[in-house]
């Protein structure tokens, strides 16, 4: 993991004024207007398929790192988490770690290095990342913020040993009860990717509003599991399209929601949150924009989704529909090859979207 120590050295992980409320709410677009709703294609670029590379205090019911929760399983030639086996339908071994660590890098580009958009102030003391993966997010930030204490939770113990003093990490279903006490509020809590992975999203934002102190910030990160387009091209990915509604189904079938970004905003507003503001990125998949910066992104996005198709095929298409290892195999083969070709100019949108506790709210519990 690429994540450095903070300067007093790492530790191993151990178990363990804002203004008067408002009530608006905004679409923000970031950067260059021009790179971010609306993506110019570089008539320059190569047509045809392409395989280069772009790259040569804490909850009493988590369960820490060092108990016996490290058992795995393993399908397709794949590791998947044993605790609550079968509600994340996602690997979480080492290649799949390299897929989310490659994400969060894709994040910081678009977020031009920033690891969360919220105004959060003044520095937050007690922060939370909810499905933190391989913890690079908590990692990061922690250094960042060294008089902060991050915790991160996840189904799966992937996250290292030896991390910056004031990381922890517990194994934990963010969809279980938040038995946190109202000392253990949050200033601000941090959720990223999980969407495909959480059942019931209103219960779930309404466990941030009840676990962020008043005055607090709840961010969510969430891009859309639909590939779009702006010059027609789309009409030649037929593979990626009928992956794509093949997915969706199992998902519903699954009881998960895939497009849950679109949905954020409402649901803050729905939860009791203030300031709510909703961004909207369109993320190329492949360095076909004449942007220089969103190329770069786009280069990034398409080895990330190339390294995605087959955790979500074996996942959805093998796990919840049945399907066979080889016919999983060949359909990866054909969507991989859609995302490849130079000729087809997909992007998919990314929400970042948060929202504020206001000062006369009620503290949890």
């Amino acid at each position: 993991m690429s994540a450095s120590a903070s300067a007093s050295g790492p530790q191993p992980s151990e178990p363990a004024g804002p203004a008067q409320a408002a009530t608006t709410t905004t679409t923000t677009p970031v950067g260059n207007l021009e790179s971010v709703l609306h993506l110019e294609l570089d008539t320059a670029s190569n047509n045809g398929s392409d395989s280069d590379s772009a790259f040569g205090g804490t909850s009493t019911a988590s369960t820490s790192l060092a108990s016996t929760i490290l058992n795995y399983e393993y399908s397709n030639g794949r590791r998947y988490h044993g605790y609550r086996s079968g509600a994340y339908i996602l690997p979480n071994d080492e290649q799949e770690q390299d897929r989310l660590d490659l994400l969060h890098h894709i994040f910081l580009l678009i977020l031009s290095g920033k690891l969360y958009d919220a105004p959060v102030h003044p520095p937050p003391q007690r922060v939370l990342d909810i499905g933190t993966g391989t913890g690079i997010w908590a990692i990061d930030f922690a250094d960042e913020h060294p008089g902060a204490q991050v915790i991160g939770t996840d189904l799966s113990p992937i996250q290292p040993t030896w991390v910056p003093p004031n990381v922890k990490f517990y194994i934990d279903d963010a969809e279980s009860e938040w038995v946190y006490s109202p000392d253990e509020a949050f200033d601000f809590i941090h959720c990223r990717t999980l969407a495909g992975s959480i059942s019931d999203w209103d219960k779930l934002v309404q466990q941030t509003f009840t676990h962020v102190k008043p005055g607090g910030w709840v961010e969510f990160q969430e891009p859309l599991a639909r590939f779009e387009c702006d010059d027609g091209t789309i009409d030649m990915a037929k593979n990626a399209l009928h992956w794509q509604t093949l997915c969706h189904d199992a998902a519903k079938n699954f009881g998960k929601d895939m497009m849950a970004g679109e949905t954020m905003k409402q649901r803050m507003l729905d939860a009791g949150f203030v300031d709510v503001h909703e961004k909207l990125v369109k993320v190329p998949l492949g360095p076909w924009p004449k942007d220089p910066r969103m190329k770069e992104i786009g280069r990034y996005q398409r080895e990330h989704v190339s390294m995605g198709i087959e955790p979500y095929t074996l996942g959805l298409l093998g796990k919840v529909r049945g399907w066979s290892e080889a016919e999983c195999r060949v359909m990866i083969a054909k969507v991989v090859s859609d995302i490849r070709n130079k000729a087809i100019h997909l992007y998919v949108c990314f929400y970042f979207v948060y929202g504020r506790k206001s000062e006369s709210a009620a503290a949890a519990h």
